[in-house]
């Protein structure tokens, strides 16, 4: 049978949908962004636009290119994270945040993430990333959390749902993208006692927005680059297994806010961070595999086109061998890469899907992007990888 193929969510944004989204307005809180009637127009259209633009270059499984998440600027980071503020109250816009906070100093057996531009990448490459646009400019403000967590993105949800289905085939299938518990949870904490119950209070806020896309029939993939990208956010460099049970507590929080539903409809995504930087201090794929895997889903979304980690496909061909690959679960590499420019040649965009064919079978791999190609690459180079990840599918 054929190699599925599929996106790990962000696609490139027409140039209207963005001077849209430049255009909308914050409400009182400065960070929730107000849509009109003009703007959620454009969006459905779009999105009809997008899903339709992914057929021909070989995606069977689409989606929505993320273009209902709300965001101000043309790179997508405020997208995939800051799309949250807009549908979780119990937020506020504080003096310090992820970004600006001070730096923070872990222990052994005492994790705890230091501020984002504390990074060790970004402490052993100061004049590379000084060059580099990489802050988060230009994207929604980064609130705190400063009271109890709800949902009230329930109008939203079931926007991004009519959208994405109404572009749908019959038969045809499609995802969209949540946050994960623990990657939303990295906004500052002002409220809860502890880190663990700040994370659970987003698990608990966000299922509804899981449950949601997964009773419209839709699979739900779950953005979690915190599991592998934490690594590089602690400082000093943590041990091994400080870390494994730093990261367990994601975990747990991912199966506690999908507890009840159908896992072949849930699809984790990790990854090491989709900036453009060394990524020399990013975390082993073999190092957290093992707690990764203790997740309940039925396919897992990894970079493995990135080449700081493409070498790692060994890993899974290791845990099939040890007994530790759920024999049901659906592997979804990404084999055409965010980070480079170089459009992938279909023959090695073959080449890395049969790594993982040779070991699970073609039915139990989706072939992918590694991380998502809006904003981070120019439109027309993310569409001529996505073409050549489908004719690499193909072929393989």
């Amino acid at each position: 049978m054929p190699v599925q193929t599929t996106t790990s969510g962000s696609l490139p944004r027409t140039q209207a949908l963005i001077d849209a989204n430049r255009a909308r307005t914050f409400e009182d809180d400065g960070f929730t962004l107000r849509s009109t009637p003009e703007v959620d127009a454009l969006t459905a259209q779009a999105v009809a636009d997008v899903v339709e633009r992914q057929r021909p270059a070989g995606i069977t499984l689409v989606g929505d290119g993320e273009f209902g998440k709300a965001m101000t600027g043309a790179v997508d980071y405020g997208a995939w994270w800051g799309y949250s503020f807009q549908r979780v109250g119990g937020l506020s816009l504080t003096e310090v945040n992820a970004f600006n906070e001070p730096p923070v100093e872990s222990s052994p057996g005492d994790v705890r993430l230091t501020s984002f531009l504390n990074r060790r990448d970004r402490q052993r490459f100061p004049a590379v990333y000084a060059e580099a646009v990489e802050t988060g400019a230009g994207a929604t403000a980064f609130p705190s959390t400063t009271g109890p967590l709800v949902y009230r993105g329930q109008d939203d949800v079931a926007s991004d749902i009519r959208n994405l289905t109404a572009a749908l085939r019959p038969g045809e299938q499609g995802f969209l993208t949540a946050i994960a518990p623990g990657s939303a949870a990295r906004v500052r904490n002002e409220y809860y006692a502890s880190d663990e119950e700040h994370i659970f209070a987003w698990a608990d806020a966000l299922r509804e927005e899981y449950r949601a896309i997964v009773e419209a029939g839709l699979i739900v993939q779950l953005d979690d680059p915190s599991l592998a990208e934490n690594f590089d956010q602690i400082t000093p460099e943590p041990s091994i297994a400080d870390y494994q049970a730093f990261t367990q507590i994601r975990i747990d929080a991912i199966n506690h806010a999908i507890a009840g539903l159908p896992k072949e409809q849930v699809r984790l995504h990790l990854c090491w961070g989709s900036w453009h930087g060394p990524h020399t201090t990013d975390v082993a794929l073999t190092d957290i595999l093992p707690v990764v895997l203790r997740a309940n889903v039925g396919s897992i979304s990894f970079e493995a086109g990135n080449v700081r980690h493409e070498h790692e496909f060994t890993a899974w061909a290791d845990a099939s061998d040890a007994g530790a690959l759920p024999n049901d679960l659906v592997l979804v590499p990404g084999v055409v890469s965010h980070a480079t420019n170089v459009v992938e040649h279909p023959d090695l965009v073959a080449q890395r899907i049969r790594r993982f064919t040779d070991v699970v079978g073609p039915d139990r791999v989706i072939a992918s992007t590694d991380c998502g190609l809006g904003g981070r690459i120019h439109p027309d180079i993310a569409w001529a990888k996505l073409e050549s990840l489908g004719e690499g599918a193909r072929r393989a």
